[in-house]
């Protein structure tokens, strides 16, 4: 008799995770039904030659994210390129993210195309982890009309390894009374949050597997990494104390960056880059009431990131003050060098409500024409008014944000 036909119906603890299947090429896929079944590559924009990801059709071929298009051609000569369309993924991820709500209101949006869910207290109105990983699937499919996998189990970190497990379409349970036995011969790096570098550490105490990380006393691990290490070892039991995630913290930072063409040294291309990525800061800045005074300007070199960090005289939430600061470091820090990438970003940002000092004047003209431009950019497009210089900006469209949330300062593209 199995450990599952001895044990409750109902598990004390229930994580799923919700796993959408190549997310970007099958919304691809569902929008052009002469793509189904064929393979298909994103790339950011028409000009991307980089593959954002790709369908399974194309990973077949052993296409893969990262992997230059023009090598994807030579693996699969039928590859068809498709440009990444950011605004319709995330709004199908909003519509999934929503809908999942039906199952529990207890979600951790994890990345556009991952959410975790804790459906402990939902097993008496909805039946058996079981039932509710088909039930989430179903519901995901009704808000989308594409596939999922999903993993459950005990814990967050056994539940997202179940959920790769079985690809496209797929659903793996896993009780937690058995995560640590489905986890003993798995290497320690194959479970999210464990990179490399924890991996070589632990191979220096001959750990490689997570079964052997029982061998080692917490303490080393604790010791090394503090209350992330002690985690370490008990996800590797298939114990993960994490709970989650579902507050969205305040924004430490708020920034945008650009690819620039490689080597760029025209300094007028570079200050139509920095313009571009000045004024999404700023949009993006008044677009949730923020302002910020100090902000930093990078440029990407062969030999790394130069830049530097600057202070406006008043807290500012307009493109044309941040712009100002950027071609200041343009003047005092770049030497000519060839530039592959720009950055901009808000370094302190707070409620743009917040009171000023004492003898500070403010003058709320630019507010006025920055409320009229963003009412006019919300109704028909990003950058439908902008400055001139922005006409020769990049063709190349947005991406969305790792950090993407359906709501909040996280909805970033």
């Amino acid at each position: 008799m199995s450990l599952a036909t001895l044990s409750p119906a109902f598990w004390p603890r229930a994580i799923a995770l919700v796993d959408m299947n190549a997310f970007f090429a099958s919304i691809e896929q569902y929008d052009h039904a002469e793509w189904r079944g064929r393979p298909v590559a994103i790339t950011n924009g028409l000009q991307g030659s980089c593959i954002i990801t790709c369908s399974y059709e194309a990973r077949a071929y052993g296409i893969k994210t990262g992997m230059r298009l023009k090598y994807g051609r030579q693996l699969c000569p039928e590859l068809i390129q498709c440009p990444a369309h950011p605004e319709r993924y995330a709004a199908i991820s909003t519509a999934i993210m929503k809908a999942l709500q039906d199952i529990t209101p207890d979600i951790e949006v994890f990345s556009v195309d991952e959410a975790f869910l804790d459906v402990t207290h939902c097993q008496r109105l909805l039946g058996t982890p079981a039932q509710i990983a088909r039930l989430t699937k179903q519901k995901v499919f009704e808000a989308s009309g594409i596939l999922c996998s999903v993993g459950i189990s005990g814990d967050k970190t056994t539940a997202k390894f179940a959920a790769k497990l079985n690809k496209p379409d797929g659903l793996t349970v896993v009780p937690p009374w058995a995560s640590a036995e489905r986890l003993r011969d798995v290497p320690v790096t194959e479970l999210c949050g464990i990179a490399k570098g924890i991996g070589r550490f632990l191979a220096g105490y001959g750990v490689h597997t997570c079964g052997e990380v029982k061998k080692l006393p917490v303490s080393v691990l604790a010791r090394r990494f503090g209350n992330p290490g002690r985690r370490i070892w008990y996800m590797c039991q298939g114990q993960d104390p994490a709970a989650l995630q579902q507050e969205v913290p305040a924004p430490k930072t708020i920034g945008h960056g650009k690819i620039v063409p490689p080597n760029t040294r025209d300094p007028d291309v570079l200050l139509t880059y920095l313009m571009h990525m000045s004024e999404k800061v700023g949009a993006r800045l008044r677009r949730h009431h923020l302002q910020a005074r100090t902000f930093a300007t990078g440029l990407r070199t062969t030999e790394g990131w130069a830049g530097s960090k600057l202070q406006c005289a008043l807290p500012t939430n307009d493109g044309h003050q941040i712009m100002a600061l950027c071609r200041s470091v343009i003047d005092k820090v770049w030497q000519g060098q060839g530039i592959y990438q720009v950055q901009v970003t808000a370094l302190d940002p707070v409620d743009s409500g917040s009171q000023l000092e004492l003898f500070d004047v403010m003058d709320n003209t630019q507010d006025d024409v920055n409320a009229v431009m963003d009412a006019v950019n919300r109704r028909y497009g990003e950058f439908a008014l902008a400055p001139a210089r922005l006409l020769n900006r990049s063709s190349m469209p947005n991406v969305i944000a790792p950090a993407w949330k359906p709501f909040g300062h996280r909805q970033t593209i």
